[in-house]
C-alpha cells in the first residue's frame, strides 16, 4: 500500500484492507527497530516508554489502562486480550463495545493501535461507539457504509492539525485544503510549531512511518485551539486535545469530507532537506484535482 493521495477514500480503504490483511501476526522480537526520536510519534511517546520499559508488554498495556481508568464509551473497563479471545463470526468494533476488551495481535499494528488507546482514550471510544452504533443498525456486509468508512479512516490514517484560532494559523489551514504546498509549508514555515501544531493519531500511519518514505499522507482533521492551548505542557495539551476531538465526534456525523490530505513528511522540520525542490515533487505534493477544487 502506498500513501499517496489517493483519488478517492475507497481507494484508501481499499489499500488499507490488503495493508492490514498482510500483517501477519508476529513476534515482538521480530519487530522492526522504531525511531522514537522521529516527531511523529510525540503523540504516543509518554505511552511508549511505559510500555517499552516493561519485560511483558502486553501485561503493561493492561497495566497502564487499568492506572489510567479508562474505558469505553459503555463504561466498561478497557483491557488488552489476545485476538484468540475474539469470537468467529463477530466484529472486532461490536466486541470492544460488548465486553472492553480490545484484541491485540503480536505486531506493530496492534501495538501502535494500543497506545493510541491509552493516549487519546476519549478519541478511540468514540469512535468505537461510532462503529458499534452502525453494525448494530445495518450488520456487517460488504462495504462498511459512508459512516463507518469515515471513522475508518479517522482510526487508521488520521492526523489532528491543532491551529491557533485566527490569523495566520487560518492562512495555513487554507493552504493546505487548496493543495497550496509551497505556501503552506515553505512560506508559512514558521507557524509549525508556534501557530499550528500536528498530533498523528492513525495508528496504521504510524506503522508505515517505522521505514519512512515521502509519499506517506494522512487524512488530516484541523481543530482550533486560544491561546491557552499553547502555554500548556505536553501532556495537558494531548487530554485537551483527546477531549475536544472526542466532544466533536459526539456532536456531528462524521464524513469523508472532513479530511484534509496532508503529506507527513511535508510538515516543517520533519524531514531532512525541505527546500523548495523538495516540494515541488508533484508525485507527493499534488494540485488539487478540478473537480474537487469547484
Amino acid at each position: 500500500m502506498n500513501g499517496l493521495l489517493y483519488a478517492d477514500h475507497s481507494t484508501f480503504l481499499c489499500g488499507l484492507n490488503r495493508y492490514v490483511k498482510q500483517t501477519e501476526p508476529t513476534t515482538d522480537s521480530s519487530w522492526p527497530a522504531i525511531d522514537w526520536t522521529r516527531p511523529w510519534y510525540a503523540s504516543v511517546l509518554a505511552a511508549a516508554q511505559a510500555i517499552n520499559a516493561a519485560p511483558d508488554w502486553r501485561a503493561a498495556l493492561d497495566a497502564q489502562a487499568a492506572a489510567q481508568s479508562l474505558c469505553t464509551a459503555r463504561g466498561l473497563p478497557l483491557r488488552f486480550v489476545p485476538q484468540a479471545a475474539l469470537p468467529d463470526g463477530m466484529a472486532y468494533e461490536a466486541f470492544i463495545d460488548a465486553t472492553g476488551s480490545v484484541p491485540t495481535r503480536d505486531n506493530l499494528h496492534d501495538f501502535f493501535n494500543a497506545l493510541v488507546w491509552l493516549s487519546f482514550p476519549r478519541i478511540k471510544a468514540q469512535l468505537n461507539a461510532l462503529q458499534a452504533a452502525q453494525i448494530a443498525l445495518a450488520g456487517i456486509g460488504k462495504s462498511r457504509g459512508a459512516a463507518r468508512d469515515a471513522a475508518t479512516i479517522f482510526d487508521e490514517n488520521a492526523a489532528l492539525i491543532v491551529v491557533r484560532a485566527g490569523a495566520p494559523a487560518a492562512g495555513v489551514v487554507a493552504a493546505l485544503r487548496a493543495h497550496h504546498w509551497q505556501h503552506a509549508f515553505v512560506a508559512q514555515c514558521a507557524a509549525f510549531g508556534r501557530e499550528v501544531e500536528v498530533w498523528l493519531f492513525g495508528h496504521a500511519l504510524m506503522e508505515k512511518l517505522v521505514t519512512p518514505y515521502k509519499a506517506i499522507t494522512a487524512h488530516s482533521w484541523v481543530l482550533a485551539a486560544d491561546d491557552a492551548f499553547f502555554a500548556l505542557s505536553r501532556a495537558d495539551k494531548r487530554a485537551w486535545i483527546d477531549g475536544a476531538v472526542a466532544a466533536a465526534l459526539a456532536g456531528r456525523s462524521l464524513s469523508t469530507a472532513d479530511f484534509t490530505p496532508l503529506p507527513v513528511l511535508g510538515v516543517p522540520g520533519w524531514w531532512p532537506a525541505q527546500d523548495a525542490a523538495f516540494y515541488q515533487d508533484a508525485a507527493v505534493f499534488r494540485p488539487k484535482r478540478a473537480s474537487a477544487a469547484e
